[in-house]
């Protein structure tokens, strides 16, 4: 089966507008945007889409941009890095230039202001010519703007687990709960715009999986709400470890993974590894606004797997366990199939001191590896797996609707060289036996026989 898989290619960085400019280049549904944007019960902004030529690169970019009273400098180079500022970055934009094609406005012009929380402890850095006022946003009150936003429940549930993430990276670092931490930089409405807009983007495309192989960092330092802090920031470190997003800290300076940028990949990436082989279908370039040597672009392809070697190419993942329940045992299988297994099989053994146990074994394929590794850890007491490549010879098969006697009924007809065979797909029997009301052996071996004179 050829799913879609949406390829995040983070090798120069990945931030929130980054994000939501790649996935309307990639053909994200720009009506659902807007009407997404145009419900935001928030003041202060606009929202611009259009091109950008970046170090010869055209992109998409999107911008929210924040009227002065809530403006946060995220993109003013001399405030974020001072002193510290990337020699080779040159000037601010002065790199880039906007075509008027393809743009896009969309504006909030309120005339009322909405009051927020200050979290506990924070206070505002003054030290410089940018000093100003943020808003500080609870992770209650954010989840309640995008609970009041016109976008699908699936698009809500992406920006809710993206927050959440959020919110457990910042308590962690400031040593307090998720419920109670103030958000600065990511609770201004910058970062909440980038993103809803980009759980919308990402649920109208609507890939089978997200693939996030590695994240680019650069280093040095960065100012933020609390002062200079070393890059990558806190939030980001704490991020990365918690969900075992890849690294890699590249030899330039500046940030290049922002919190939210890092949330997001965390939220929505299913997969680490790259397929073998795959087919790029379309492509989406969304670019950075801070001006480094390095271009901040994220570009993101939608993929599909391409039949072929690695079709033959398998691993299989075993483990031993000697204090779990069969209870246990058939939760963690069921979790391993509905994430991609293609078996899960347990059997009895005896460890060191003829201490009895249980062997677990998972066949899987080289994409699935790590997603299926992580699910074991966590569901397990394991500390270690092993894992195995293997080849194999497949059939080639198909899975056919035919109608039979007992109604309408999904068989996978396997193509044996010199004919068919067809063999009864379990859910489909097992619903029949229910509802008729007769043995499921009955069922299978009257599909098996009727389908057998189709397929012949």
């Amino acid at each position: 089966m050829k799913d879609n898989i949406l390829y995040l290619d983070g090798t120069t960085g990945i931030s929130g507008d980054m994000i939501v400019a790649a996935l309307i280049d990639l053909g994200a549904d720009r009506a659902a945007l807007e009407s997404a944007l145009n419900s935001i019960p928030a003041d202060g902004f606009e929202t611009k889409i259009s091109r950008v030529v970046k170090n010869g690169i055209d992109a998409c970019d999107f911008d929210v941009i924040l009227d002065d009273e809530h403006e946060n400098y995220d993109h003013d180079m001399a405030y974020l890095f001072g002193d510290s500022i990337p020699a080779e970055s040159g000037q601010t934009h002065s790199h880039e230039h906007h075509h008027s094609h393809h743009e896009h406005r969309h504006g909030h012009d309120h005339e009322h202001h909405h009051d927020h929380y200050h979290g506990a402890g924070h206070h505002h850095e003054e030290s410089h010519s940018h000093a100003h006022g943020h808003e500080h946003r609870h992770l209650a009150e954010i989840m309640e703007i995008i609970n009041q936003c016109d976008m699908t429940d699936g698009a809500k549930e992406i920006a809710h687990r993206t927050f959440r993430i959020l919110a457990e990276a910042e308590a962690e670092a400031h040593d307090a709960t998720p419920e109670t931490v103030g958000f600065h930089e990511a609770g201004a409405i910058d970062s909440i715009v980038d993103i809803i807009a980009a759980a919308v983007c990402l649920d109208s495309l609507a890939p089978a999986k997200v693939c996030v192989p590695v994240l680019y960092e650069g280093r040095g330092t960065v100012r933020c709400q609390h002062g200079v802090l070393p890059v990558p920031v806190p939030a980001v470190v704490n991020i990365v470890r918690k969900h075992g997003l890849p690294l890699h800290i590249a030899d330039y300076r500046g940030e290049y993974v922002t919190p939210t940028g890092a949330a997001f990949a965390a939220a929505v990436a299913t997969d680490f590894s790259l397929p073998e082989r795959f087919r790029i279908l379309r492509t989406g370039t969304g670019a950075g606004k801070r001006a480094y040597t390095v271009p901040g672009m994220l570009r993101a392809m939608l993929i599909e797997t391409v039949s072929g070697d690695e079709e033959e190419k398998i691993f299989r993942l075993e483990t031993n366990i000697d204090d779990s329940t069969g209870e246990e045992f058939a939760y963690v299988m069921d979790r391993l199939l509905d994430a991609g297994a293609r078996d899960v099989h347990y059997h009895p053994i005896y460890m060191k001191k003829n201490r009895p146990a249980y062997q677990l074994n998972v066949i899987c394929m080289a994409s699935d590896v790590s997603r299926l590794e992580e699910i074991i850890f966590r569901e397990t007491s394991t500390i270690g797996i092993r894992r195995i490549a293997m080849e194999r010879t497949v059939l080639r098969r198909e899975i056919h609707t035919v109608e039979t006697s007992l109604g309408p009924a999904d068989v996978k007809v396997v193509d044996l060289g010199e004919g068919r065979r067809a063999y009864p797909e379990y859910r489909t029997a097992a619903a029949i036996a229910s509802e008729k009301g007769l043995p499921l052996r009955e069922v299978m071996r009257r599909i098996e026989s009727e389908a057998a004179e189709l397929f012949r």
